[in-house]
């Protein structure tokens, strides 16, 4: 009887319209995470019907900064940013996630809230446990565990990689060393090159920079052929020759030249220069400081 209620359980969590076709696609992703490497069939079979599905709406929260931990999922499709808010409201962008990573805490935690937030780059699916079940799953499953620290090992080099790009390198570079490794993430072949779908407020976020700047280097590399700048992507069309970009001064770039088309496609007028006679000194410093 008590093997008899186990069994029902593990059905009511894994859903009423689980069928063989679902398992069977949830295995091959659980079987590519590196979460669940090294596992026998059966242990991945159990871990799959123990999965729930879930949909994750473009720009919908899954895991919210200062909430009670409750669940670990792996992406299905789309992608996923992992961000923490400032005590002044200010966002950083600390991953950025796709197909077969896995999103929420990993160990036992040294608080029991989330000290990030996940939120969808696009529609995006996954498969979602409840933190109990993946405590239990790495008590009865030790590679599991283990799995679990080599994980968070990799993500503390990058994290450290990322920091030192940050201190050392300028603006361009970290800009597109940051490309180049979501590319790997969340790149998506399209016929104009390899898009990753991501803003210019984002990408700022990501690599420590302004907005403003991001603009301007990505009209730049737009004109040299390596990226094409959309309103919420980037595709890079050019890897090798973003891979050498060199540390331009983004201080002597021009602003926007005439007959040139900003971002978003839409034709600007030329900068309207007037001479000292017609502008005070405030004015001309408050140009300087824009440029």
């Amino acid at each position: 009887m008590a093997a008899g209620r186990v069994t029902a359980v593990q059905q009511c969590s894994a859903g009423p319209l689980t069928t063989a076709s679902n398992i069977a696609g949830r295995i091959d992703l659980i079987s590519s995470s590196p979460l669940f490497a090294d596992l026998q069939l059966q242990a991945i079979e159990k871990i799959a019907r123990l999965a729930r599905p879930k949909t994750i709406a473009r720009d919908e929260l899954l895991l919210m900064q200062g909430q009670p931990i409750r669940l670990v999922a792996l992406i299905r499709t789309g992608s996923m940013k992992i961000s923490q808010l400032a005590p002044n409201g200010n966002e950083v962008i600390l991953w950025i996630y796709g197909t077969g990573s896995v999103i929420g805490t990993l160990t036992d935690p040294i608080s029991c809230c989330y000290s990030s937030s996940a939120r969808a780059l696009e529609q995006s699916t996954a498969l979602v446990w409840d933190f109990a079940v993946i405590q239990a799953l790495m008590l009865e499953y030790p590679q599991v565990r283990k799995n679990a620290g080599q994980i968070l090992a990799q993500r503390l080099d990058e994290l450290e990689e990322r920091f030192r790009e940050v201190a050392t390198e300028k603006v361009a570079r970290r800009v597109a060393l940051a490309l180049l490794r979501l590319l790997k993430l969340v790149g998506k072949k399209v016929s104009e090159g390899v898009e990753v779908s991501l803003s210019r407020e984002e990408l700022a976020q990501m690599t420590g920079t302004t907005l403003f700047t991001i603009s301007r280097l990505l009209s730049k590399w737009n004109e040299l052929g390596y990226v094409l700048p959309r309103r919420e992507a980037v595709i890079v069309r050019n890897i090798q020759m973003l891979e050498q970009a060199e540390d331009d001064d983004l201080e002597n770039l021009p602003l926007i030249p005439r007959g040139l088309r900003n971002l978003d496609g839409v034709r600007v007028q030329p900068l309207r220069i007037y001479s000292s006679s017609r502008v005070n000194n405030g004015a001309r410093k408050a140009s300087e400081a824009l440029c």
